[in-house]
């Protein structure tokens, strides 16, 4: 969780276009993880006719979920970035019945309120012209398109093991954001290529893939418990490298939004007994 949460201070200090530096991102990824899984002697197989749509989806969602969630960063600051994002588990919970047969229970709706008054507190005026609530707004999507590419994933999880699933989907990302570089040329990456590869190999490559591993020690219901100190991290690294101070307010939302995480992923693993 430290060495993904390091995406908020780097998504806000990274100057390039998100799209450029998702598509860098990708790829750096892509060749620390396609090693470490010729080192670990996994296939590379998947059976695409059976999934090769669920793994297109699941790819362009993760792109929309990482670009926007590099707007968000940038446009508001790293405490409203990653608190926002991390309306995702309440969010999933409300689109799992979309493809799962659940059913909602009454405490969801609960929760969901008490999300919503947390998100309102993120931001010091909630004005559609105000770039930090914009970048809110942008960060709230982001959440939206990771719980449909989560969703997605879970329907087709026993496709291949997860680092050749995450390979699979950076092609599919890096592929999808190749017309951006016509769009965005005139950028220069020479500064910023010390903390693209720290975001290709520290982010994406080793913390996601630590992170999969541990689901063989936690269920994932603990392992959702635990990724919940994911924006407490993030925010910390933001004070000490970026001098962004959350204010009482982002306090509040960020108590409300996490705390709301914490009983849910509680609830749910016992449910689950």
């Amino acid at each position: 969780m430290l060495f993904i949460s390091t995406s908020g201070p780097l998504g806000r200090y990274i100057s390039i276009p998100p799209p450029i530096t998702i598509w860098f991102r990708s790829l750096i990824a892509i060749l620390f993880l396609i090693c470490y899984a010729w080192l670990k002697k996994k296939s590379f197989k998947i059976d695409l006719n059976n999934h090769g749509l669920a793994l297109f989806i699941s790819g362009l969602f993760l792109g929309l979920h990482w670009i926007t969630y590099f707007f968000a960063l940038q446009w508001s600051n790293v405490t409203v970035g990653m608190l926002s994002l991390f309306t995702y588990p309440i969010i999933t919970v409300f689109l799992e019945p979309l493809f799962i047969p659940v059913k909602l229970k009454a405490r969801h709706i609960i929760f969901g309120i008490l999300i919503l008054i947390g998100v309102f507190f993120l931001v010091p005026n909630f004005d559609f012209n105000d770039k930090a609530t914009q970048g809110l707004l942008v960060g709230i999507f982001s959440a939206i398109a990771y719980s449909l590419r989560n969703l997605i994933l879970k329907k087709h999880n026993s496709m291949a093991d997860g680092s050749i699933q995450m390979i699979y989907q950076l092609f599919v990302v890096m592929l999808l954001l190749l017309p951006f570089f016509l769009i965005y040329s005139d950028y220069q990456i020479q500064s910023d290529l010390p903390y693209l590869l720290l975001l290709g190999f520290i982010t994406t490559a080793l913390g996601h893939t630590l992170f999969l591993s541990s689901f063989s020690h936690f269920s994932i219901s603990t392992a959702s418990i635990i990724s919940s100190v994911q924006p407490l991290f993030g925010i910390i690294l933001g004070i000490i490298f970026l001098n962004e101070m959350p204010n009482i307010k982002n306090i509040i939302g960020g108590i409300l939004i996490l705390g709301t995480v914490v009983v849910e992923s509680i609830k749910s693993k016992e449910d689950d007994r």
